[in-house]
């Protein structure tokens, strides 16, 4: 479902994008893998910063919440 969605959903709204973006994802997710979210989001996106958590599973958020928190700080701060 979640290559679907952006494929049949999300690619024209992606493409609108016109804010710098931080799109995090970790490697190892085996819900959403990378390949058809994170790497595709970072290509039709303009000004998208990709980071990618090696190793990290799907909830990076919670796994590696400090980790997430500093880089978040750092991109916005800019």
């Amino acid at each position: 479902m979640h290559q679907g969605l952006l494929r049949d959903g999300f690619t024209e709204d992606l493409k609108k994008f016109d804010v710098p973006t931080l799109i995090l994802h970790g490697d190892d997710d085996q819900i959403v893998p990378i390949a058809g979210s994170a790497l595709l989001s970072a290509q039709l996106i303009k000004n998208a910063t990709l980071k990618v958590y090696k190793g990290a599973p799907h909830g990076l958020c919670t796994t590696l919440k400090q980790q997430v928190n500093e880089d978040l700080l750092a991109f916005i701060k800019g």
